[in-house]
Parts: C-alpha cells; sequence; structure tokens
C-alpha cells in the first residue's frame, strides 16, 4: 500500500515521455527552449495560462529535466515581494547558476514563477536602498528590514523579464488577475506582453485521463476494474492533479480491487466545487436544457452572482435563436437582479443564493431550441472600464442628459443601448442609427456601443455611413430665426413650476423612447 507521501509529486512527471494532452502546447514549449540553445529568442519569457491542474508547471520541469537544465522555482506560498523575487529569479536568472557543469555546453537555469495572477499590487517600483536593505534582511543599525505582502513584485518581475539572461517562464490561472482589474490593465498588459508569449492549455482529454490513471494504479501496484476507470473520467473535467489526488484518497480506503462502485461513493462523498472559466463554462450552460445541471454549471463558473446577470443579459440577446425566449431569459434575470439587491435590505431570502441560481436557468431551461453547432459567447462590452478612447465621451454624454452617475450609466443604461445596436438576428442592428442620432453620438461612439472594433475595416466604413446620415440630418433641420419681441420674460420661479409639471420626468432619470 502506498506511503503518506503526497502522490501529485511521486508521480509528476520526470520526462516529456510522460506528459499527457495539450501536444500543440508542448511542441511550442519545446521550440521555444531550443532557441535557448543557440542564443536569446526575441520573447525572453513565456506566460502559460490554464485552469489548475492541466500540467502548466509539470511541462515546463519536465522539458527542462530532459534538457539537463537547473530549475528555480518560485510559487505562490513563498514571498514574492520584490526582494524575494531579485533574491531568488532575478540574481539566478541574470548570472550563472551554481550548479553550472562548465563541460556541458549551452547549459541554461530555468527560472518558473507559478501562480503570477495571485501577484497583488500595481508597477510602483520599491527604491533599491530598500530591496538591498530587505534582502540582507536588516539595515546598518541591525534592525530587521523586510517588505509587507507583494510590495514591488510586479515591478520587479517586470525587471526579470527585461534584463534575463535565462529562460523565465510564468504560469497563471486567469491572465487578468496578472494585468489587474483597474482602469490601467491594458497598460500593465502592453508592457508585459513586450517580454511574454503567450501560450494558453486546455484541460486533459478524457483519454489523456485514462491513460495517466492506468500508469499512476500500475506503479502503486493496484488492481482495477476499467469500469473504475470510466468513473473516474466521467467525475473529473479536466484536472490532472485532483484525478491523481482521487486515486490517493481510493488507495487509502481500499483492501482490493479499485472498482466503479467505489469510485462512485467517493465522488457522491466528496463532490468537490470545481471553477471553470467563464467562456468554456457559458458553452456547457447554454447548452443545457435540465434546469438542475444548470445550476451546478452555473455554480462552477468563476463569476459573482452580479456578473453571472451581466454576462448572461449580454449573451442571451446574441445566442438564443428566438424573441421569446430572449423575453423568457429577461424576465428571470429581472428577478435575479432584485434578489441580489435584497441583501442590501433586512430581508430574509438568501439574495446571493436565488440570483446566482435564476441567472443560470435564464440562460439554459429558458431556451426552447437546443444548440447543436459551436456558440461564441462574448465578454460584455460595457464591463470593460476604458475599453476605447470613446467611452469617457459616451458617458459624459449620457451623463448631461439624464444627470446620472458614470456608475450608474455604465450598469443600467449601456447595457440597454448596446443591446440595441449589437448586431443580432432578433434586436441589435448597428446599422439601424436612428437611437445614436437622436442623442448626437459620433460614428466612433455609434460603432463602440454596438460592439465592435473600431481598428477593423468594417467598422471603419459602417462610420464612414453614420457620417453620412448625420450630415443629411443636420441638413434636413431647418431653424427660423426667433423675434425679439415675441419672447416673453419668464421668471425662474415659472421654469420651475414648469417643470414640475412635465409628464413622466424625474430627477436623474431619462426617456430611451
Amino acid at each position: 500500500m502506498a506511503g503518506a507521501t503526497d502522490w501529485t509529486e511521486r508521480h509528476r512527471p520526470s520526462s516529456e515521455r510522460q506528459l499527457e494532452g495539450n501536444e500543440v502546447q508542448r511542441r511550442k514549449i519545446r521550440a521555444w527552449l531550443d532557441e535557448w540553445k543557440n542564443g536569446n529568442p526575441r520573447k525572453k519569457a513565456l506566460l502559460l495560462v490554464g485552469p489548475p491542474g492541466v500540467g502548466k508547471t509539470s511541462v515546463a520541469r519536465a522539458i527542462a529535466q530532459d534538457m539537463g537544465w537547473n530549475v528555480i522555482e518560485l510559487n505562490a506560498s513563498d514571498a514574492r515581494n520584490a526582494a524575494a523575487i531579485r533574491k531568488v529569479a532575478t540574481h539566478g536568472s541574470t548570472h550563472r547558476s551554481l550548479f553550472h557543469n562548465p563541460d556541458a555546453k549551452k547549459q541554461r537555469t530555468l527560472v518558473l514563477l507559478d501562480e503570477v495572477d495571485h501577484l497583488s499590487g500595481g508597477l510602483m517600483a520599491v527604491s533599491q536602498n530598500r530591496i538591498e536593505k530587505a534582502m540582507q534582511g536588516e539595515d546598518e543599525k541591525g534592525k530587521d528590514v523586510s517588505l509587507k505582502g507583494d510590495s514591488g513584485g510586479k515591478a520587479e518581475l517586470l525587471n526579470l523579464l527585461a534584463e534575463t539572461r535565462q529562460p523565465v517562464i510564468l504560469a497563471c490561472n486567469e491572465i487578468m488577475g496578472l494585468w489587474g482589474r483597474g482602469s490601467s490593465w491594458s497598460s500593465t498588459r502592453d508592457r508585459f506582453t513586450k517580454h511574454l508569449l503567450t501560450i494558453t492549455f486546455d484541460r486533459a482529454s478524457d483519454e489523456a485521463l485514462r491513460r495517466i490513471a492506468r500508469r499512476v494504479l500500475r506503479e502503486e501496484n493496484l488492481e482495477f476494474d476499467d469500469a473504475a476507470i470510466e468513473a473516474l473520467v466521467d467525475n473529473n473535467p479536466g484536472d490532472l492533479r485532483a484525478l491523481v489526488r482521487d486515486l490517493q484518497v481510493l488507495s487509502s480506503t481500499s483492501t482490493g480491487t479499485l472498482t466503479k462502485a467505489m469510485v462512485e461513493n467517493q465522488a457522491h462523498a466528496g463532490r468537490r466545487d470545481t471553477s471553470e472559466g467563464v467562456f468554456p463554462g457559458l458553452d456547457k450552460l447554454y447548452r443545457t436544457n435540465e434546469a438542475e445541471e444548470a445550476v451546478r454549471i452555473g455554480r462552477s463558473i468563476d463569476k459573482s452572482p452580479p456578473d453571472m446577470i451581466n454576462w448572461i443579459h449580454w449573451n442571451n440577446a446574441g445566442l438564443f435563436p428566438k424573441v421569446d425566449s430572449i423575453a423568457r431569459g429577461n424576465r428571470s434575470l429581472s428577478m435575479a437582479s432584485k434578489m441580489y439587491m435584497g441583501q442590501f435590505r433586512s430581508t430574509a431570502h438568501r439574495s446571493w443564493y436565488w440570483s446566482g441560481q435564476l441567472a443560470s436557468l435564464s440562460a439554459s431551461v429558458t431556451n426552447t431550441v437546443p444548440f447543436t453547432s459551436r456558440i461564441y459567447p462574448s465578454y460584455p462590452n460595457f464591463l470593460r472600464r476604458q475599453s476605447t478612447r470613446t467611452r469617457p465621451s459616451i458617458l459624459k454624454r449620457m451623463g448631461s442628459y439624464s444627470g446620472m452617475s458614470s456608475s450608474a450609466l455604465r450598469e443600467e443604461i449601456l447595457p440597454l443601448l448596446s443591446a440595441m445596436l449589437k448586431d443580432s438576428p432578433q434586436i441589435g442592428n448597428s446599422e439601424n442609427f436612428a437611437l445614436s442620432l437622436n442623442y448626437g453620438f459620433t460614428g466612433e461612439e455609434h460603432a463602440s456601443l454596438a460592439g465592435l472594433p473600431l481598428s477593423r475595416k468594417a467598422t471603419k466604413q459602417l462610420i464612414a455611413k453614420y457620417e453620412v446620415a448625420y450630415e443629411e440630418q443636420l441638413s434636413e433641420q431647418v431653424f427660423e430665426p426667433l423675434k425679439v419681441e415675441e419672447i416673453e420674460p419668464v421668471s425662474l420661479l415659472q421654469v420651475e413650476e414648469n417643470s414640475d409639471e412635465e409628464e413622466g420626468s424625474s430627477n436623474g432619470q431619462m426617456k430611451l423612447f
């Protein structure tokens, strides 16, 4: 029987021959590392992106081991401030390895930083003096000196990528965690990607899971049924690490041959909440027509209930083939939004729970026509802060009409405008300029609201058509000069009284139609 050691480390691939899945990604990594044999590649670092447990760091370690290279590794459990990164990674990447073999030709040290999406903070650098003192652990007076949290970590990471003489591989689960979710995320992304080649990993296939399960069980001298392997695969979302851990748990309770019943009992007793990327998760959610399955998938998507409401509201109009399905979905989304807002009042119902459940049902059982071909969920444009240069001007213009705050406009009005302008078979039409002309938007603002990339040739043609329509509208307007004697003086009090009598108007509201 196996000992108490961690099987994920015991059975971690020690050679590329033992790796499974992501063949294309592995070839790219191998080609990039081969470039280091002949000098420095144009991009001196890799960024491996993918869900946890798909083998990102295992691939890097195994290939480096095949090449006879040393590996310096830093992960989320280590201190990752500027001093820690410089002490371990930057020094290791800019100097020859302590373990360098002078007889080995073109030997390298691979610097591997895992879970960089958990590296908090911005790009503000820490002074060189503070970094040096933190690396030494004390100042000139003998007082302990250290950097808190991830202070200066991202800035030092950028310095590492710019100065490295050794291959550097970064790994993360969610790429936006590295860029940051503030308004300057695109600037951070551009500064990093100048040095990075990004490779996206997929979840392991069922066949890869079968081969790994059989290899681990044989190496542990455990008997098993083929049905048990199939049950393991059926209960695994493509997470290699979780598969090996499940096998270790099963081995500790098994007294004989591993069977299907044992696997199913263990899966039922310890069913884990798996977190899934939003795009593959939405693909599964839109394809299901069973309420229980939809709720389970919705919980697995790494988005909060208010985010799920926004994502599903945005995608329903473009994905659902029938108008009545969109209407049904909108009714349940409206209820989900009200449920969520209940958390700000002293109400008894579970607002977070019910808003999340209703959001999942709005994307699944409300649709009466099953999807048979591939679907393409998209990122809600109104959630992208400063996503285009026209966005601030749109918010400013709408704010001048309505008196609403930018945040309220972004969350309540922009989704409606975008839905009416984004191309879809049922609702939106980017070539219908009436709404944008009515509010005096420019051609670029109209295209931005419609979710069209401004650099695309077709978008530029649409903007040109819009500008023609705008000029025609101006030419059709006739302005009669006012006669001074016809203007009666009006007091401020009368203006206020008249404004109060306007039917349907209220402070902070805007009439869209």
